[in-house]
């Protein structure tokens, strides 16, 4: 199979979506490797590290697009990419999708006539998410250190230090949601001595938190009345939560950010999901926060882009198990034998396969099985 690699062309997304060490992999199998030249260069890989590992750099990125079977990105296809899903027929995309929070991507997705597999929905029988773990910790850590760094003065913030000194308290931190991303949140608040609470629905997951953090860390049933108590009492508020390939429900209000401390800060990870907050709209690194009722919003929908080095190494490491599964198989052979890589499947020849995604967007819904 012939497996593409192109370069991130969202706004300050450094990702690649596969390292030397899988394309070394993947060409070991049989497989040609296509990369676009200069796609590794934001994570620090040359074209030379690309070449040493058996791939074959291509320099126009159309001649990837046009002739990868299986083609691999990080981010969603963006407006400037959508004429390229065209470009090769049967071909499959394996990427992160978030179609829910994005009408233009799926109709983009549909007509190509493709087939379109989510990183984010790749679910495993524990309702683990195996392929968004590894970004969930990045963006989860990430969270509590933009967090930190606007709540001082010349981020935006009233200027207080998260850890405090000896005889001044340190801030007080709230995560809603204690799934992977929240967990790595309140870890981080933790670690930098932050006062923190946890907020979640699932009594069992809080009470893993708990056992976690030995009591160090206060852990809420979520409700109304919780969040709003919390909010009121936070220096930073750490949106985590996550309804798996579906829109992210609005928790926190524009009225109960006025009644927040001035110079408070709100991040919000489930951007991507179409956010938490209320107020929530995508932001960039480049221009990550926005203010709303004297509170500051960052809104940064690509986190794990800030830290390419990272990141790719992380997600090539989680995805290529399954790129190997597909490029050996081919995707419907793949799905067949991997309930967990079905679950990614969103978009199959026109149709959305995928539930939640075909309800938040009010698309007619085709059972994946039915065309397999």
């Amino acid at each position: 199979m012939i497996i593409g690699v192109v370069t991130e062309i969202k706004k300050d997304e450094n990702r690649v979506s596969l390292t030397p060490a899988g394309a070394r992999e993947l060409t070991g199998a049989g497989h040609r490797v296509l990369v676009e030249r200069g796609a590794g260069v934001g994570s620090s890989i040359s074209d030379t590290d690309y070449e040493a590992s058996g791939a074959t750099i291509v320099d126009d990125v159309d001649d990837v697009w046009s002739e990868s079977d299986l083609l691999l990105k990080v981010k969603e296809p963006i407006a400037d990419e959508y004429k390229r899903l065209e470009a090769k027929k049967n071909q499959v995309l394996f990427t992160y999708l978030h179609l829910a929070a994005s009408r233009e991507c799926t109709d983009a997705l549909v007509a190509a006539n493709n087939v379109a597999i989510a990183y984010e929905t790749v679910r495993l029988s524990d309702n683990s998410l195996p392929l968004l773990t590894p970004m969930s910790e990045v963006a989860g850590r990430m969270a509590t250190l933009m967090g930190a760094h606007h709540l001082m003065r010349p981020g935006g913030g009233h200027g207080t230090l998260i850890a405090g000194v000896p005889g001044v308290a340190p801030a007080n931190v709230v995560v809603i949601g204690a799934g992977v991303s929240g967990l790595a949140a309140a870890t981080m608040a933790a670690g930098l001595h932050a006062d923190v609470k946890v907020l979640d629905r699932n009594l069992e997951r809080l009470r893993q938190v708990d056992i976690h953090f030995d009591g160090r860390v206060e852990t809420i049933a979520s409700s109304t009345l919780a969040i709003e108590e919390a909010c009121i009492w936070a220096d930073i508020v750490i949106g985590a939560v996550l309804v798996v390939g579906a829109k992210a429900p609005k928790l926190v209000s524009n009225e109960l950010v006025a009644r927040m401390r001035e110079g408070s800060v709100l991040v919000d990870i489930s951007v991507d999901q179409g956010g938490c907050f209320e107020a929530t709209r995508p932001t960039t690194h480049s221009n990550p926060t926005f203010e709303v009722n004297g509170s500051i919003f960052y809104c940064v929908g690509n986190m794990p882009g800030a830290v390419p080095a990272t990141s790719t190494k992380a997600l090539s490491n989680a995805t290529l198990p399954y790129v190997l599964e597909l490029a050996r198989h081919g995707w419907r052979e793949a799905v067949l034998a991997d309930d967990a890589l079905a679950e990614g499947v969103n978009v199959v020849n026109g149709k959305v396969t995928y539930g939640p995604v075909a309800e938040a967007l009010d698309m007619a819904y085709t059972p994946l099985r039915s065309l397999l």
